[in-house]
């Protein structure tokens, strides 16, 4: 498999475990969102207090988020500028990108929904939030599935 002439694989290696990391965090965070963390006594684990806090979590979630868009972006403009002269996206990539469209879409709405002069209807709070929590939990059931069965995101383009 051929690499990236500016990028080095310890580079992509350590993206990798950051973009891992901050699904885990925002995975974590997320959830946190629901008042499950004091309900199940997560947040009485040593250490863990933080979690039941609605507010702390609620803003780290954020700045996940906004680390996560970045990292996106960054990689969208690395592969459209660079990437696709060496590699093609895989099947499972493209099924990664269209689940991580509606997290992202779905979570700009929840972003919407939290701003005072927004309005929303009760109906379409709640699709969008369950919206949100199902793109999440699918996105994770895949990639789980995409890590077993060893499908990448992009394949050599002589593969």
């Amino acid at each position: 498999m051929k690499t990236y002439a500016r990028e080095s694989a310890a580079d992509r290696k350590w993206l990798k475990r950051f973009y891992i990391m901050l699904f885990a965090v925002m995975a974590f965070t997320g959830f946190g969102q629901m008042p499950i963390f004091k309900r199940y006594y997560i947040a009485d684990v040593p250490g863990l207090g933080w979690s039941a806090d609605y507010y702390k979590t609620h803003y780290i979630h954020y700045v996940g988020a906004a680390l996560l868009l970045g990292l996106l972006a960054y990689w969208m403009v690395d592969y459209l500028l660079t990437g696709r002269r060496e590699f093609r996206l895989t099947g499972s990539a493209y099924v990664r990108i269209a689940l991580l469209a509606g997290i992202v879409i779905t979570g700009i709405f929840r972003v919407l929904k939290n701003l005072p002069d927004v309005v929303f209807s009760p109906g379409f709070t709640m699709f969008i939030d369950i919206a949100h929590l199902g793109f999440m939990m699918v996105y994770l059931m895949a990639a789980l599935i995409f890590l077993i069965f060893r499908s990448g995101w992009t394949q050599g383009i002589d593969d």
